[in-house]
């Protein structure tokens, strides 16, 4: 497995900075070359890798002979979208990739960066090719918060080659980008690290003379283990961990004087715990917990402390839209009829207007699931229907509902004694079955008497009941 490093912001680490062009302090910084580290970078962002051949993991897509790195080896490049979870080095793997072929770095932030600045980068990147025969990589983190508009502009200078895109997400591309932008890029998908990735991460980062400890940090195995554990393939939150551990220890600089430590399982554990607990001021997963337990529990007030309070930490928006759509069908279903077209329509205006003005349709979207009756139905049809089709495998479809429409399917049977309900004056055929036999008089779906499902359940228990007696089934 090749040896190099995945995690860092910014530049590439260990390199000089290029005269910035005009406007670069605006658009982002241009850098390339090797540059001192400055001791008071957290832990991961000093280890960042230097060149392509000190970046650690994913084999299938660096790896020798694979079709990017002998793109790279020949000082080629195209746009790229670099899509996996955090810690996998994202931000990294396009730093050293500019750095391999050469290319001048303009990073922007989708979080901060608007129309203005990513056409300003364009227009440096003209200049910069046509005055000084020089590429630009213009690097887009989380590249998923830009709304269309931020995206189309994009599009000019992708396609003239004025700039090398790579984008950087953590959500889904097909789901959260353009499609014209989508399809001007190359997509590679970055995977969680491997536990000897992060081992090796791990090492280098106690070993290394400049960037990391020089030797005065020393980790037992089960330590080594549970950092590798708890990382889960996330370089950083394992790197970080381990330097909440060693500062704890009394080792805070970098470099090869100064005090020592030893570090068993005990004090990383700790660390960590205390790591997560700091990240957790903002709490990803302990917020959104609380979030969609106040919509839940029907707690409006509650609902929108924790939406705001999320968006204004930095919460990726589109995670909580999603979470919302989710809970519309999850936790009201055909209880409100409208929770889900609501959501997703909160969906919807987040896209087309962005922040901040989009905090309205998603408090608006909030507020609406928290007063909606609640029906979890939709949840308990969805289990009741996986344990049937587990409990008995494929069965075969019964013969009155197969397709009849092609040539010679009626001299197989295909649609044979299937009553079209529109014929019967009630729009109800109440003999026909639906379910293979097997399953015939299954009942996956049992509406709540909550909200809109209560008139739901009347209607369909008077139907079931006349299937019933129409079919013969016991009562």
């Amino acid at each position: 497995m090749s040896d190099p490093q995945l995690f860092g912001q910014g530049p590439l680490a260990g390199q000089h900075a290029e005269e910035p062009a005009a406007g670069a302090e605006h658009a982002g910084a241009e850098r390339t070359g090797p540059a001192a580290v400055p001791d008071a970078m957290p832990l991961a962002a000093r280890l960042r890798p230097r060149h392509l051949d000190e970046y650690v993991g994913q084999p299938d897509a660096l790896g020798d002979g694979k079709p990017l790195r002998a793109m790279l080896d020949r000082g080629e490049l195209r746009s790229l979208l670099l899509w996996g979870p955090p810690g996998v080095g994202k931000t990294s793997l396009a730093a050293v990739i500019a750095g391999h072929v050469d290319a001048a770095w303009v990073e922007l932030s989708a979080v901060t960066a608007g129309v203005k600045e990513v056409r300003r980068a364009i227009d440096e990147g003209r200049s910069r090719l046509e005055l000084r025969q020089r590429r630009t990589v213009l690097f887009v983190d989380e590249i998923h918060r830009f709304h269309k508009g931020q995206q189309d502009a994009l599009l000019p200078g992708v396609e003239a080659g004025w700039v090398t895109l790579i984008g950087a997400t953590t959500e889904n591309p097909f789901f959260e980008l353009n499609l014209p932008l989508l399809s001007r890029c190359q997509l590679l998908r970055l995977e969680p690290l491997e536990p000897d990735d992060v081992r090796t991460l791990l090492a280098r980062a106690c070993a290394d003379p400049e960037r990391g400890y020089g030797g005065r940090v020393r980790v037992t195995e089960e330590a080594t283990q549970h950092l590798i554990h708890v990382g889960d393939g996330d370089a950083r939150a394992a790197l970080s961990a381990l330097e909440v551990a060693a500062a704890a220890a009394g080792v805070t600089t970098p470099g090869t004087d100064g005090p020592t430590c030893h570090l068993d399982v005990e004090a990383v554990a700790d660390a960590m715990h205390r790591f997560r607990y700091d990240k957790a001021s903002d709490a990803h997963y302990d917020t959104i917990s609380a979030f969609i337990k106040s919509l839940r529990g029907s707690d409006p007030d509650a609902a929108v402390y924790w939406l705001l309070r999320m968006l204004e930490s930095g919460e990726d928006p589109r995670f909580l839209a999603r979470r919302m759509v989710i809970f519309a069908s999850e936790d009201v279903g055909l209880a409100d009829r409208q929770a889900l077209p609501l959501a997703v329509a909160a969906f919807d205006a987040l896209d087309r207007v962005g922040l901040p003005e989009a905090r309205y349709a998603l408090t608006h979207a909030a507020i609406a699931l928290a007063v909606a009756p609640k029906s979890n139905r939709v949840t308990r049809a969805i289990g009741a229907g996986l344990e049937a089709v587990h409990a008995h495998g494929n069965l075969p479809v019964p013969s009155h509902l197969r397709d009849a429409h092609y040539r010679g399917a009626q001299r197989l049977g295909h649609g044979a004694g299937y009553d079209y309900p529109h014929d019967d004056p009630s729009g109800f055929a109440p003999a026909q079955s639906y379910l293979p036999d097997e399953l015939d008089g299954a009942r996956l779906y049992e509406p709540s008497r909550h909200g809109h499902e209560a008139p739901v359940a009347d209607r369909l228990e008077q139907l079931r009941e006349r299937a019933r007696r129409a079919r013969g089934r016991p009562g």
